[in-house]
């Protein structure tokens, strides 16, 4: 019988580009790469339980530079960005920064960035693994009239997330950075590099996202983040999965796409409907939504049986009474929990709390249950904090 083909022979090329801290990655040793938004992403530098661990209780560093930023701007740049979200804009201040969906005319969403709001009219929209950039440029041609620029902002992002981040911040950039507040940004300099320091991440935990302006310094920055983390026990690792599906956070493309709205998600709260039909695209089509319910939803499930060995790979199909009913997406074991957990999509009839059913994982048929999240912390104190 012919051997399973060796993952780690895929092609690599000069199209998938490298983040400016790949460099100063190499030498903490990642333990795998993938790709996103067509750059390479270390993803792991050592177990995901260690990992998890030092984010509860030390400080992280992540590489997310590949969460490329989506840049509009120009007279008409304010206008333009309120056609992409259902958020209303005019609430954000210059400063600030807010979680919203990017959607298209159905309801869709094309995206869930974290937006920051760099003056009246620019506004950066930290992209998930997505083509949301030519999504914008496309829907540019529809606006003719608008004076407004489309492209990608050459910046790197890096989360410095956990329980010791404000130490490490705080030491790096002086007393100020205790004044910023949850979800806004200020001006910095680290390693002698410009930077913008937001207080946000994919965390859930406490944390920062620092994002580099200058891409020549990449490896001064890296290095400059973690000799003054030193003290606090700072290591660099990739996502947390297990903290991120304990805080209800869901992947672009793993746990929603273009084929799901708010509603399903149960993100109807990034959903203004203040806003008129005129001022974002998707407001006509979410006032439909609304009226009309939804026929599924995402719902938090646990799983029976021993520990899941890691992440799934693929997403699992879900069953009731022999009838496939649903798909479990994102699933993995939480030792905090001592539970198997992760998301599973239902028709909405069977998304209540208790409904079980039977899901086909790569390790063999589980029972999960339907149960609320966030799996901790709802109200969503610990990053506010």
């Amino acid at each position: 019988m012919p051997e399973p083909f060796d993952m780690s022979l895929v092609q690599r090329g000069a199209r998938n580009r490298r983040t400016p801290y790949y460099e100063a990655t190499q030498r903490y040793g990642p333990k795998g790469f993938t790709v996103y938004n067509h750059m390479y992403f270390p993803i792991r530098f050592s177990s995901f339980e260690d990992e998890f661990d030092t984010l509860l209780n030390g400080v992280t560093l992540w590489d997310v530079a590949v969460e490329r930023c989506l840049e509009i701007s120009g007279p008409d740049g304010f206008a333009f960005a309120q056609l992409l979200t259902s958020r209303d804009l005019s609430t954000c201040k210059v400063g600030q920064a807010k979680y919203v969906l990017i959607c298209d005319s159905d309801g869709g969403i094309i995206n869930d960035p974290v937006l920051t709001r760099m003056d009246q009219n620019t506004f950066w929209f930290a992209l998930a693994s997505s083509d949301a950039l030519l999504f914008a440029r496309g829907l540019k041609n529809a606006y003719p009239d608008m004076d407004v620029s489309i492209k990608e902002a050459d910046v790197a992002p890096l989360q410095v997330q956990g329980p010791k981040s404000k130490d490490l911040m705080l030491k790096l950039l002086g007393p100020s950075i205790s004044d910023l507040k949850y979800y806004y940004w200020t001006n910095a300099v680290i390693g002698g590099a410009p930077v913008v320091v937001t207080r946000t991440g994919w965390t859930s935990e406490v944390g920062y996202e620092v994002y580099l302006t200058d891409g020549t310094k990449g490896t001064e920055v890296y290095e400059a983040l973690m000799e003054a983390g030193a003290e606090f026990g700072i290591k660099p690792t990739g996502p947390s999965d297990i903290r991120r599906i304990e805080g209800a956070i869901f992947n672009q493309g793993a746990d929603m796409s273009y084929e799901n709205n708010a509603f399903e998600l149960g993100l109807e709260r990034l959903i203004d409907f203040d806003l008129s039909d005129e001022a974002s695209i998707s407001m006509a089509a979410y006032r439909k939504i609304r009226a009309e319910g939804v026929k599924k939803r995402i719902n938090g499930v646990t799983f029976d049986g021993d520990p899941f060995p890691g992440l799934n790979n693929v997403k699992w199909p879900a069953s009731i009474d022999g009838t496939r009913v649903g798909k479990a997406t994102s699933a993995i074991y939480s030792p905090r929990l001592e539970k198997n957990i992760g998301y599973c999509w239902l028709p909405t009839e069977r998304s209540v709390e208790g409904q079980q059913v039977s899901v086909d994982t790569e390790w063999g048929p589980r029972t999960a249950t339907v149960t609320p999240m966030p799996f901790v912390d709802p109200a969503k104190t610990i990053p506010i904090s």
